[in-house]
């Protein structure tokens, strides 16, 4: 099975920066898309930005601007470099990796959707 290993979390003081990273099992360019969901205490989880195998970004709206997501294919790892953080950024983060139908037919895979386990960041003062 995919394995997503997050990495780069802790604790930093608003208006700083951390990069996290998410480093699959394999290449990154055998998912449609891999990226970042968070989910903060007393929330639901949210999406907060994706890469897309071609390396076409999305982001939600609340971190556009501050947070950018991209790929290094020679090491299997995406990475969320978040800038100016918030206050509000505090949560956990959660690194995931789509396969398209295709995808998954070539591997004989049932699933499409694999989950890293979660990475704390902490923005406090």
């Amino acid at each position: 099975q995919v394995q997503l290993v997050e990495s780069g979390g802790g604790l930093v003081q608003p208006g700083g920066s951390l990069r996290l990273s998410c480093a699959a099992s394999e290449s990154i360019s055998s998912f449609n898309t891999m990226g970042w969901y968070r989910q903060a205490p007393g929330k639901e989880r949210e999406f907060v930005a994706l890469v897309t195998g071609g390396g076409m970004p999305h982001y939600a709206d609340f971190v556009r601007g501050r947070f950018t997501i991209s790929g290094d294919s020679g090491k299997n790892t995406v990475y969320l470099q978040m800038n100016s953080l918030r206050l509000e950024d505090t949560a956990v983060y959660y690194c995931y990796a789509d396969r398209n139908h295709i995808q998954r037919i070539q591997r004989d895979e049932v699933g499409r959707r694999y989950w890293g386990q979660g990475i704390q960041v902490t923005v406090s003062s």
